[in-house]
Formats: structure tokens, C-alpha cells, sequence
């Protein structure tokens, strides 16, 4: 019986890794291929044949090559790592925190990365040697420096760092931070709708250079989460718990609160600010596939990125040649699934 149930178990675990690597592929094919240039998918296939195994491209169109390879490719790809980076903080903090209401944003680093955009954008500030890319990199500093104060002012506040404090404390500085970005915008003239419009989230127009600046975050931070899936899984029945199974709980909160501050403080930077996927994939993720950090940590990476890169396309092609925001696009879906997804949870939560 034993023997039976974990056979299962694995059974189940191998079809969602082979759905979510599917549903990821698929969408990336059709986020490349729709467009105002529709590219055929087998062209697509064979340039990205091209540059993994040396495939031959004399065949594919140049136009076809450039719309590909310079323009939505590395869109495509960038959506997906911030909508995976996104995923796993969720996931992370949910598992931590041990409310599935918290989401990357919950510590007040998003607000800390979207102040140091915005004074970028409201002081016209370019720093020698970055040029274009001292947004991103102010963004991420500004995420860094909210992180360190957040955690410091928790720790002051109590030593333990009880997860109750962490978030109260996240709270206050989101909100502070949050009204000095309304401060800026309020005495902003020209960059309003520059402001507005990073505020609202979007990947396009980066290039391949924003994926240099979002992937070792992408990486580091993922293996910090994903080397801490036990300990999640040990904190998610609460800290005493925890402690009694071996875990060190305040050392092991304080990586996975790093990780994910790592990774959505990159992610705001190269993107802006993107909504819901950091909420409702890794709830959507756990209702289907069950709670195992082990398992739930990845693929809430592929759904996320999925979701992230299906969500871009809509935002470039629902009202075409109009662009919407893909922070729209998110809060749009977002909002309305979850809704669903807490209505379906109370009332299994009642049957029992």
C-alpha cells in the first residue's frame, strides 16, 4: 500500500513538471511568433536550433531573424525570469510567513526599488559609465538599502524577529516609501507619464543587456530559496516547530527573506512594478500540485514564467498597435482568479 501511494505521489510530480515545462515552451513559441510581423514557428525553432546546435539559417528570412533574435526573444526571456523570480519570492514568503496572502511586495522592498527608479526618472540622473542602465541599478540599490533597514529595525525592535514584526515593520516602510513616490509625482512635470508607466510595469524595449542585469540576482537568489525547501517546509507548521525538528529558524528566515528581496528587488528594477503573479501562482501552484517546498519552489518557477510571458503578449497584441501596461494585464487576471481560488478554498474548508 505503501509501496502504491508513493509510486503515485511521484507519478503526479513527473505529469506537473512535464505540464509546467510544456505550458512554458508553448508560451514562449507563441509570445515569439504573434506579433505585428507574424513569424512562422518552425522559423523560430530552427534560429533557436541555430544558436544551441549550429542549425543552418540560410533559409529563414533576415527580417524574420532580426524580429526575433533583437526584439521579442529577449523580451520573451526577460518576462519569463521576472515573472519566475516574482513566482518563488511568493512562494517563499507564503511558506515563511505561513499566510497564503503574502507576496513579494510584503517587506516594502518593491517600494524601496520603485523610489530609486522614480528619483532616477524625476532628477534625470545618469550615471557616468551606466547610462541607460543607472535606473536599474539605482532600483536595485535603493531595494538593497529598504531590505537591510527593514530587517534592521525588526531586529531592534525584537530580537527574535518574530514573523509578525517582520511584516508590520515591511507595512510602515512600504507606506512611507509609497507616499514619497506620490511626493514626486505630485511635483513632477514632463516625466509624469514616464513615472506612471514604469510604475505600471513593462518589459519592452530592454534588450538583452536588462537579462545581464536580472539573471545572476535570478540565479542567487532562486538557489538560496530552493536550498531552503526542507527548512520551509519545517517553518510552515510555525517557528517552535521548527526549532524542535533542528531547523535555525532566525538564521534560515533571514536567507529566505534576503533571497526573496534578491529577487524581487531585481525583478521591480529591470520591469517595474508587476502584480499578483508573486500571489496568485504560488497559491494556484499549491492547490494543484500540493504544499512540498521541494516541489512547489520550481514549479512556481515555470508556471510563473508562463504566466508572465502569456500575460506580455496579451498586454502587445490586445489592442494592437496600443501597448498596455503589463502590470494591467496582471492585476486584471490576477485579481479575479484569486478571488475564485479563496471562494473554492472556504468552501472545501467548510465540507470539512
Amino acid at each position: 500500500m505503501q509501496k502504491r501511494y508513493t509510486q503515485t505521489f511521484s507519478n503526479n510530480k513527473i505529469v506537473a513538471y512535464l505540464l509546467s515545462v510544456v505550458l512554458l515552451i508553448t508560451a514562449m513559441l507563441f509570445a515569439i511568433s504573434i506579433g505585428t510581423v507574424s513569424v512562422p514557428i518552425f522559423d523560430i525553432v530552427r534560429m533557436i536550433g541555430s544558436g544551441l546546435f549550429g542549425f543552418s539559417m540560410e533559409q529563414v528570412d533576415p527580417m524574420y531573424s532580426n524580429i526575433v533574435l533583437n526584439i521579442r526573444l529577449p523580451r520573451v526571456i526577460l518576462a519569463g525570469l521576472v515573472g519566475a523570480s516574482l513566482a518563488i519570492a511568493g512562494a517563499a514568503f507564503q511558506g515563511l510567513l505561513r499566510n497564503p496572502l503574502a507576496d513579494p511586495y510584503t517587506l516594502g522592498v518593491s517600494s524601496g526599488a520603485s523610489v530609486g527608479a522614480v528619483l532616477t526618472i524625476f532628477l534625470n540622473l545618469s550615471i557616468p559609465f551606466l547610462g541607460e542602465f543607472t535606473l536599474p541599478f539605482l532600483s536595485i540599490i535603493c531595494s538593497f538599502l529598504t531590505m537591510i533597514i527593514v530587517l534592521f529595525f525588526s531586529q531592534k525592535i525584537d530580537r527574535s524577529m518574530k514573523v509578525e514584526t517582520i511584516i508590520l515593520t515591511g507595512v510602515i516602510f512600504s507606506s512611507f516609501l509609497s507616499a514619497f513616490i506620490s511626493l514626486m509625482i505630485a511635483l513632477t512635470g514632463e516625466e509624469l507619464r514616464q513615472i506612471i508607466g514604469w510604475l505600471l510595469g513593462s518589459v519592452s524595449m530592454r534588450g538583452w543587456d536588462y537579462i545581464q542585469i536580472i539573471l545572476p540576482f535570478f540565479i542567487i537568489g532562486s538557489l538560496l530559496v530552493l536550498v531552503n525547501a526542507n527548512e520551509l517546509n519545517a517553518m510552515s507548521f510555525g517557528e517552535e516547530r521548527a526549532q524542535h525538528l533542528g531547523v535555525n529558524v532566525q538564521r534560515r528566515k533571514l536567507l529566505v527573506l534576503t533571497a526573496g528581496s534578491i529577487l524581487t528587488g531585481a525583478a521591480v528594477a529591470v520591469s517595474g512594478t508587476i502584480g499578483f503573479v508573486g500571489l496568485v501562482i504560488p497559491h494556484l501552484t499549491r492547490l494543484l500540485w500540493g504544499p512540498d517546498h521541494k516541489h512547489l519552489l520550481p514549479l512556481s518557477i515555470l508556471t510563473g514564467s508562463s504566466f508572465l510571458i502569456l500575460a506580455d503578449l496579451v498586454a502587445r497584441t490586445i489592442i494592437t498597435p496600443t501597448e498596455l501596461p503589463i502590470g494591467v494585464i496582471t492585476s486584471l487576471i490576477g485579481a479575479p482568479v484569486f478571488a475564485i481560488i479563496l471562494v473554492g478554498s472556504k468552501r472545501k474548508e467548510r465540507k470539512r
